[in-house]
């Protein structure tokens, strides 16, 4: 049985059609349920399909030569929807023509074209950017908001934190994700507001509907314990989690960067070098962004995955094959589900908007 088929914006990113071709072969190389619709111009697609005979019969081709570029402003982009090879991927889905869309392109025209064509589900008042990120343990940690929301208030807090677990527990296969709100110190009475109402909701929720909530709420972590592998799912505004992850990311490049200038200072270092070659390489392929590529727009009536626009083809199999285990363990059925478990323990809460967290559910 094949699954629904995943668009594709073949134009975007910083390579265009051809490593978003190779990166679909790839991903269809081990999962041959795969199947596209390559959106982008036709030409250029055919000619990159002569080197993948495997996407042959698995692909259809949607014509389009209009591209929005990396530094178009959403609401123009918006209005150049129908003519574009990122707009068409997202009308196929909002169509029933694919059951996700794959973009490498700017990320905020994707995010602002998928909320308009797609929507949100019923309960969530804004979608979400969440991606993984690797940790000292086995699993990865999903966070939440990346920068689709620069500000969010208790009530959004708490729908990233049931969207982040359903994308958990698929993802990484965790029956009760455990999620920890982002803030300056683990303690009660740090944070904002609104971090402090999430988390006075949270709690409610999960000792009065313990059997029910897929997540477990743990209170506040730090951000120097978000690669810790402790936490499953770390929830935040779109401010503060972008400038989160870039400071990690910045971090494993300097770090990478500071082990090559330290095994190529002398003979006796590269001699070092070649002793430890296994775990150098081992470092090198946790920290390779293209291991962890594909981040989702959650919320919305649809899978929208947004692949790095300098992702390599095995990036974009990543992404690709991110979006297809979304498709297959049914996400937004999870994602409503959840909501409606949320709403039972908590949404009958009555209150003033205090540090109940109350209002935020109301």
């Amino acid at each position: 049985m094949s699954l629904p088929r995943i668009a594709v914006d073949a134009m975007g990113g910083d390579e265009g059609v051809r490593v978003m071709v190779e990166g679909a072969a790839l991903a269809r190389r081990s999962h041959d349920k795969f199947n596209f619709l390559l959106v982008g111009d036709q030409a250029r697609i055919e000619a990159a399909l002569e080197d993948h005979p495997n996407m042959r019969g698995a692909s259809e081709i949607l014509h389009c030569e209009d591209v929005i570029s990396g530094d178009e402003q959403p609401s123009r982009a918006i209005r150049r929807a129908k003519t574009t090879s990122m707009g068409l991927a997202v009308n196929a889905v909002k169509e029933g023509a694919a059951g996700a869309a794959i973009s490498a392109g700017n990320t905020g025209a994707l995010m602002a074209m998928s909320k308009i064509a797609l929507r949100t589900l019923p309960g969530i008042d804004r979608p979400a950017l969440a991606a993984l990120m690797p940790t000292l343990e086995a699993h990865d940690v999903v966070m939440l908001d990346l920068g689709a929301n620069t500000e969010a208030d208790a009530r959004n807090l708490l729908q990233f934190a049931v969207m982040g677990a359903a994308y958990s527990r698929i993802v990484n296969g965790f029956e009760k994700p455990v999620v920890r709100l982002l803030n300056i110190g683990t303690e009660e009475i740090k944070g904002t507001d609104a971090l402090r109402d999430a988390a006075a909701c949270l709690t409610a929720a999960s000792a009065k509907n313990e059997g029910g909530l897929a997540l477990k709420f743990d209170g506040f972590v730090e951000s120097d314990k978000i690669n810790r592998g402790e936490t499953h799912v770390v929830v935040t505004d779109g401010f503060s989690g972008n400038i989160a992850l870039k400071a990690i990311e910045g971090s494993a490049r300097f770090v990478t960067d500071l082990l090559k200038q330290a095994f190529t200072s002398s003979l006796r270092s590269k001699i070092g070098f070649l002793v430890s070659r296994p775990a150098t390489e081992l470092l090198r392929h946790h920290l390779d962004p293209n291991n962890h590529n594909g981040a989702v727009f959650l919320g919305l009536n649809g899978v929208v995955v947004k692949s790095h626009g300098s992702a390599n083809a095995k990036g974009v199999a990543h992404a690709v094959t991110v979006a297809a285990r979304l498709l297959e363990d049914k996400l937004t059925q999870r994602i409503a589900h959840d909501l409606n478990e949320l709403g039972t323990a908590a949404l009958k809460e009555n209150g003033n908007g205090t540090s109940s967290g109350s209002e935020a559910l109301a």
